[in-house]
This record gives structure tokens, sequence and C-alpha cells, in this order.
């Protein structure tokens, strides 16, 4: 039985490569490549384009791999979509699995490795590394990094708290109201169950989202 694959990666000659490995698998056939996630979903208007399984890059053009991931999974459930990015943060990690993907793999994988996986995918219906193995065991047991609960913003928030600035000064560089700065930080206090600026100084450290 042999398996149709799609390669979804705004790098050419990277997706060419990817797609030739995966040629040369037995079982498996690359029906085509695609440069974003939107131009995936424009070919999935065609049902002769969808394809058993995508080769799913995370960060992309126009649609990544999580956004385009998140609609394959409420709109082509029986697509399944295993990553294959350089992003080797947990969070992100954390995002593509929570989005639908059955898999994350990175893209210096072994050929070997990742003709297993693309069996394990469809024979199991997931492969799992030992790296996705524990980031799903750290965010079952509340180990999430500190990363995937904070947003971007409140990231930047929280570095520019680490400094000597005030909050006025802290509102000016974020270009935001000095109440939506207040916002901000009652918000992380909550968050990370921190009372004053000076437990949040040493979280940032401790989590090393501040470096000194």
């Amino acid at each position: 039985m042999s398996y149709s694959v799609v390669v979804v990666d705004d790098h050419n000659l990277l997706s060419q490569a990817i797609g030739g490995l995966v040629e040369g698998f037995e079982q498996f056939e690359v029906l085509y490549t695609c440069k974003n996630g939107q131009e995936l979903l424009d070919k999935f208007r065609n049902p002769k384009n969808i394809p058993d399984i995508v080769l799913m890059d995370v960060n992309m053009p126009i649609l990544n791999g999580i956004e385009t991931t998140a609609h394959l999974y409420e709109h082509f459930p029986q697509v399944k979509v295993l990553a294959l990015s350089i992003e080797e943060d947990e969070s992100t990690i954390l995002k593509m699995l929570r989005a639908g993907a059955k898999g994350y793999l990175m893209k210096d994988v072994k050929k070997f490795e990742l003709q297993q996986a693309l069996l394990e995918v469809m024979e199991k219906g997931f492969h799992h590394t030992n790296t996705v193995t524990k980031v799903l065991v750290d965010s079952l047991s509340g180990k999430e990094s500190p990363q995937s609960i904070l947003k971007e913003r409140e990231i930047e928030f929280i570095k520019l708290a680490c400094t000597e600035m005030t909050y006025k000064e802290i509102a000016d560089v974020m270009f935001l109201s000095p109440k939506t700065i207040e916002g901000y930080r009652n918000a992380i206090f909550e968050k990370l169950n921190l009372r004053n600026r000076t437990g949040l100084v040493i979280y940032a450290i401790k989590n090393k989202i501040f470096v000194p």
C-alpha cells in the first residue's frame, strides 16, 4: 500500500530535498510541495490533492504551520500532520501538538528516522520522539515553560520590568498607555502567582526570560 505525502516549506531547495528523500521510501509518494499553509489550503479545494500525510514546517509566511495544522485538524481530520522544523523550543512543539500534529521532528533528522516516523504516523496514528514525550509529560504535570503560558508582549514587558525603568517609561517604550501596562503587570502577577516586581525579576532570571 502506498501513502501520499505533501511537503509544506517556504524554503524551495529544502522542500525539494525533503520530497526527494520521501520519494525514496517504500510505501510513500510525494504528491506536490507548497511554500506556505495558504497555498496548501488552496490546493485542497481539489479532492485529488488531499494527501494522507503532510510534512509541515512551522515558520512560514502568509499562513504558518500552527495555523494551518489547526485548520486541517478541524476541516480535514483524516489528514495526518507531521511537523518538520528547525524550531526546538518547548512552546513551539506544544503549540503544534495542540493544533493537531501527530508528531514533531527536527529538520536534521536522519533518513531512517524520517521514514520510521512517517510509517508510525500512518500505522499508529502518532510518532513521539523522546523530546516530544518530555514536553507532553511536562505540560500534563504543570511544568510548562513560562514562554508557553505567557504572551509575546507579556514577555517583552517582563524583560523591561527587569531593568531600572519605571512603569511609565516601559509604557512609552512599548507604545502603550500606563493603564494598559498596569493591566499587563496585574495579569502577569496573577498568572505567575507573584506579589511584586522583585518577585517578577527573580522569576524572570530563574526561567531565563531575562539574563542580567
